[in-house]
């Protein structure tokens, strides 16, 4: 069974608490893990932050929905306790509880909109989604990101040749390879006929040294024959370690390959390349910042 939504939870959650006593928030997280018959696995999954699994976040998104609307209240720390309109609920909901049947109460229509007025229009994007506002938060942040991958590459594909291999070596350099930015300059200027485009230092020490090869092509696929090629290149180095980056694909043929041999190749694609630069903040800057803030447990701690 996948991890329920956190509308599906709800119903779950005042039927743990229908006897009217408050209970712990972590034993009605239990009780729906237990309803849903949850395993292991999908108890530990987390949100791509990994500060938060899944179900605990949902139920947590659920408390704070159905407190909006006078379900439920907080009596104490870590506690939730049901209300009349709660056990109402469960007449009216015999199957789930949805954003849709809150809206019956002003108080949560408020606070969904953020606009209170006396005309309330439908918002059905809204209503509909099964997502809390952390899960579509993080999901708008990684479209963002998709877009800016995109975008990074045109915006290479359309520069010269020799600014992408500066690019390769800058993002090296940012990965924390290469020493000091002179020597991955001198780097830069290393020319061979035997395929490599550059090298590049492993360590500030320059004990080993790493082969790259840089090909910005646009649509073009990176094959079997190319890589084995580098590969060659690098025995006429007796080189043992090689990177090869290109902004469009490799083929399949390409990735079993560097599996089957001796020698450490690593093969980044457009995609990769992309994310690489965008984490190690390459070539982009921060456009907008948004503090999501929550609450500091151990400033209410009175003990």
């Amino acid at each position: 069974m996948p991890i329920p939504d956190f509308q599906s939870v709800m119903r779950p959650m005042l039927v743990a608490i229908n006897d009217g006593s408050p209970k712990l928030m972590a034993d009605v997280l239990e009780e729906v893990c237990r309803h849903f018959q949850l395993s292991e696995e999908e108890r530990a999954q987390r949100l791509p932050s990994g500060k938060q699994t899944y179900i605990k976040n949902r139920v947590g998104w659920a408390r704070t929905y159905m407190k909006k609307a006078g379900l439920v209240t907080s009596p104490g720390k870590g506690l939730i306790q049901i209300t009349d309109r709660g056990r109402q609920a469960m007449q009216d909901c015999p199957e789930r509880v949805t954003v849709r049947y809150l809206k019956n109460y002003q108080e949560f229509v408020d606070f969904h909109t953020h606009t209170p007025s006396e005309d309330k229009t439908e918002q059905p994007e809204a209503e509909t989604s099964n997502d809390t506002p952390d899960e579509q938060l993080q999901q708008a942040h990684a479209s963002l990101m998709d877009s800016l991958a995109d975008e990074l590459l045109d915006t290479i594909t359309a520069a010269t040749p020799a600014f992408f291999e500066k690019l390769v070596v800058d993002l090296m350099l940012a990965m924390g390879y290469g020493g000091s930015r002179e020597d991955a300059g001198q780097a830069t200027r290393y020319t061979s006929d035997g395929g490599i485009d550059g090298i590049i230092k492993e360590d500030p020490l320059g004990l080993d040294v790493i082969y790259l090869q840089a090909k910005r092509y646009t649509e073009k696929v990176v094959g079997r024959p190319e890589v084995q090629g580098f590969a060659g290149a690098l025995d006429m180095q007796r080189a043992r370690k090689g990177v090869f980056i290109t902004t469009s694909k490799f083929s399949g043929d390409a990735r079993e390959y560097v599996g089957l041999i001796e020698k450490k190749i690593v093969l980044i694609d457009g995609q990769e390349l992309a994310k690489l630069m965008i984490q190690y903040n390459l070539g982009v800057g921060i456009k907008e910042t948004y503090a999501v803030k929550q609450i500091d447990s151990d400033y209410f701690n009175e003990e």
